[in-house]
């Protein structure tokens, strides 16, 4: 009796996950259907033309540390760093959901 109710749950979350998995796609397909011919700038860019359009005398005060030697690697540091933060979130919650479960059956 307990596995189906097991297998029943199972199938509820499966199905509440793909539909939240297709809205999440959904949403970040929206912009880029009605905004067809749209350039996606960094906050960076939009920040410094603001400031720039406001005092066009104004000089940054920082430099950058490290500055890529093109786009592409970049894009590929900025990836790198997602992807360990996703790793750190996804073992965070591991742990947590583990020690959860291992207290229940101690219990």
């Amino acid at each position: 009796m307990e596995s189906s109710i097991i297998k029943h749950k199972n199938k509820r979350f499966f199905k509440v996950n793909i539909i939240l998995m297709l809205i999440v796609i959904f949403l970040t397909a929206i912009p880029l259907y009605i905004i067809k011919d749209a350039e996606f700038e960094g906050a960076d860019v939009v920040a410094r033309d603001a400031i720039t359009e406001i005092n066009s005398q104004y000089k940054p005060w920082f430099s950058p540390i490290f500055e890529p030697a093109s786009g592409e690697i970049e894009s590929l540091l900025f990836a790198l760093q997602a992807s360990i933060g996703a790793g750190i979130i996804g073992y965070g919650l591991g742990f947590f959901k583990g020690r959860k479960v291992k207290d229940a059956e101690n219990d």
